[in-house]
């Protein structure tokens, strides 16, 4: 998934697109902040990526799978969801029908 993230957040990151990663650990090392930092470097993640050691991000959004991509618009609202690998043409589209939309309400 992640080089695809990276791709997306080349082609399209701005002003009208952004990338959140929101890292949830699975094992203790993994909540250690500068493991983190070192594989966000080692991954050449160049997106920000929040560390969510007390679950309270995933928590807030009944989160339960692993990977889950959300794309929100501007107000907010979740506008597309894929659960799981894979996807990656479906959710590009996804992403250029919601650029696009927000381009035209402009």
């Amino acid at each position: 998934m992640i080089p695809s993230l990276r791709e997306w957040y080349s082609t399209y990151g701005g002003d009208d697109f952004e990338i959140i990663g929101v890292h949830y650990p699975e094992f203790n090392f993994e909540k250690d902040y500068n493991n983190v930092v070192n594989a966000v470097a080692e991954f050449g993640i160049e997106y920000p990526v929040v560390l969510d050691n007390n679950r309270i991000i995933w928590g807030g959004w009944r989160q339960r799978y692993w990977p889950t991509t959300y794309l929100l618009d501007k107000q907010g609202n979740i506008r597309y969801q894929h659960i799981g690998e894979g996807g990656y043409e479906e959710t590009e589209r996804a992403i250029q029908a919601l650029i696009a939309e927000e381009f035209d309400s402009q």
